[in-house]
């Protein structure tokens, strides 16, 4: 009898016999019939095509362009795809000889990351001219093509610290970003370009293309069913006064300095002036540009120093304002309070010089005369309220008060590099001194704004903002909106925040600011400010001017921060005057005009012991 097993086994090897043959003949089908498997074949690489976003585009609060975008052109090389061509008209066409058409042919050859099939930067930025007259004969040059990029412009050429300006990304950069970023891209390097590139520079689009072995398109990967569209960036309207910017740059030219302007009620940021400065275009990505960055990192005036919240300096007399305020919350004067000076403020053996003046038989008196006894001894009086012997809890109470202001720490403005300042703690000087060998004469130059304490100018501005509010700020910012979206700006800037000092006591405080502000007055406004002249060791004392006005209803808080100028009301305080005339009245007056141009042709030595950390 028959194994039935055994008939199972034949019909399993016939099934895998005819599956075999049936394999066979599909693929010779494949191979010698069906010439579609041959052209799939040779479709061997899927190439991603970038699509570079436009950038989006900053204005100023009056809908004033600040930036925009011009197209460059690049031209691209694959170098499997080069084949015989009019090489001379190649070069007359792009302006270059042979031996730079050769160069450029070659020049990845060495690189490890070269391939013949991968296109490649052959010329960079050529002009709009002569991309035109090349397109037209781009079919007679194969291997090339040309990528379009956007160059950022800067319309207004002023306002380069506050604005910044971009570069194209290091290998650092691209190495962090996670694949975001690759060679040509470009990326905000300083100012509110750099704040906020993530929102900006936009979304880059992919278009996925199939590829031979030689490096030419044959059709879209899948359809273009995974290809994405580029999206632009998003269209900011900063806080910012481009004609109060450029007036507060054409006061401070020839001067090392600083200017700060905000809006009290809002904390938007109106001018953010660094000075000495440049035209932001010398730094558009062109062929000089690299000459340009170096000369002006190499500048003993350090234009690419934001002194507007970088730079820390010694305050001077303003600071007596915020001195005042302290003594009054803490009780420990009043507002009437009177004192004999006498040009000299003494204690022991040690003295301190003043300026003779009327005698100052109040706090308002004391803040228009700017009295040094008078705020050696109020801050006396608030250090030593628990005793001459411990004068480390008074300091670290008004030290308390100080942080409330936003002293001694970053206000955390929407800005790059801004610094902290430094307010001088207890634990300071007692490591200077030791716990017991400091007392209050020890600091004695901080309460006229001196000593060790320093701030920036934008601590310095916003410290009138205080004055003007009677007692809250909003953290000074500079985006006011987004173009395109009903997105809002963040809450922290949308909120108050007290310094927990009584409105009451900033009363005594303004009326002495007004009665020093006439000074900066004009027609019609009432300035209510306060002058300082900030010790040097360097050289020529700084001159220092804080103001508001007008007194009721404030509009502008401004600083002003001259190296090296001298008194406070010579240089700074005109300076301030002039902003707050433009903002306020949108003009200047003619009869005010001839003392303007005498404060524009000041020229200032320079301040080579700055601060900058």
């Amino acid at each position: 009898m028959k194994d039935p097993l055994a008939g199972r086994a034949d019909i399993i090897k016939w099934i895998f016999t005819l599956s075999f043959l049936g394999l066979i003949v599909q693929t010779g089908r494949l191979q010698l019939v069906d010439s579609s498997f041959k052209q799939i074949a040779e479709q061997t690489t899927v190439y991603k095509e970038v699509i570079q976003p436009a950038r989006g585009i900053l204005y100023d609060r009056k809908d004033i362009v600040l930036t925009y975008n011009d197209p460059i052109y690049d031209i691209m090389c694959t170098r499997n795809l080069v084949e015989k061509m009019d090489t001379s008209l190649f070069c007359e066409l792009l302006h270059i000889d042979r031996a730079t058409f050769d160069e450029n042919l070659n020049k990845d050859f060495r690189s490890r990351f070269y391939s013949r099939n991968i296109p490649f930067v052959f010329l960079q930025n050529i002009s709009r001219t002569v991309y035109a007259r090349f397109h037209e004969h781009l079919y007679a040059f194969p291997g090339f093509d040309v990528r379009v990029r956007n160059l950022r412009e800067y319309p207004e050429q002023c306002g380069a610290n506050v604005i910044g300006y971009v570069s194209e990304v290091n290998q650092q950069q691209i190495d962090l970003s996670d694949g975001q970023y690759t060679s040509g891209d470009f990326i905000g390097s300083r100012g509110l370009e750099k704040q906020y590139d993530d929102k900006i520079r936009g979304r880059k689009g992919i278009n996925l293309l199939l590829k031979d072995n030689r490096g030419r398109s044959v059709s879209s990967y899948q359809d273009g069913q995974l290809d994405s569209t580029a999206i632009p960036g998003q269209d900011i309207f900063t806080t910012l006064d481009i004609e109060l910017q450029r007036l507060g740059e054409q006061l401070l030219s020839n001067k090392n300095g600083s200017i700060v302007a905000i809006e009290p009620s809002s904390g938007e940021i109106l001018a953010l002036i660094s000075s000495p400065t440049f035209n932001p275009n010398l730094l558009t990505i062109n062929t000089a540009r690299s000459a340009m960055f170096d000369s002006l990192s190499n500048d003993i005036n350090k234009p690419f120093l934001d002194r507007s919240v970088s730079a820390k300096y010694p305050p001077g007399s303003i600071f007596k304002t915020v001195v005042g305020l302290i003594a009054l919350q803490e009780g420990t004067t009043h507002p009437s309070r009177s004192m004999t000076c006498n040009g000299r403020y003494t204690f022991g053996e040690y003295s301190w010089g003043c300026r003779p003046h009327p005698r100052p038989n109040n706090i308002s008196i004391a803040i228009r005369y700017s009295c040094n006894t008078y705020f050696y001894q109020i801050f006396r009086g608030v250090v030593d309220q628990f005793g001459y012997h411990e004068p480390q809890k008074g300091l670290d109470r008004m030290n308390e008060y100080l942080q409330k202001f936003g002293l001694g720490s970053r206000l955390k403005v929407d800005f790059p590099f801004e610094k902290p300042g430094n307010v001088p703690t207890s634990n300071y000087y007692n490591g200077q001194y030791g716990i017991s060998g400091w007392k209050s004469p020890t600091i004695i130059s901080n309460g006229i704004g001196q000593g060790e304490l320093e701030l920036t100018t934008i601590q310095m501005a916003n410290l009138a903002v205080i004055m003007a509010n009677r007692g809250n700020y909003r953290i000074p910012h500079l985006i006011k909106s987004y173009k395109s979206s009903d997105r809002e700006i963040p809450l922290e800037y949308r909120v108050n925040n007290s310094v927990d000092i009584d409105s009451s006591h900033f009363e005594p405080i303004i009326q002495g600011m007004t009665l020093a502000g006439r000074a900066a007055s004009f027609p019609g406004v009432d300035v209510a400010g306060k002058t300082g002249t900030s010790q040097n060791p360097f050289g020529e004392d700084h001159s220092v001017y804080f103001a508001f006005a007008p007194v009721e209803n404030p509009q502008i808080a401004i600083a002003v921060y001259v190296e090296n100028a001298g008194f406070g009301s010579t240089v700074a305080a005109p300076i301030a005057s002039y902003m707050i005339e433009k903002y306020i009245n949108g003009n200047i007056a003619e009869n005010r005009k001839p003392y303007m141009s005498y404060v524009e042709g000041i020229t200032t030595s320079l301040t080579p012991e700055l601060d900058e950390n």
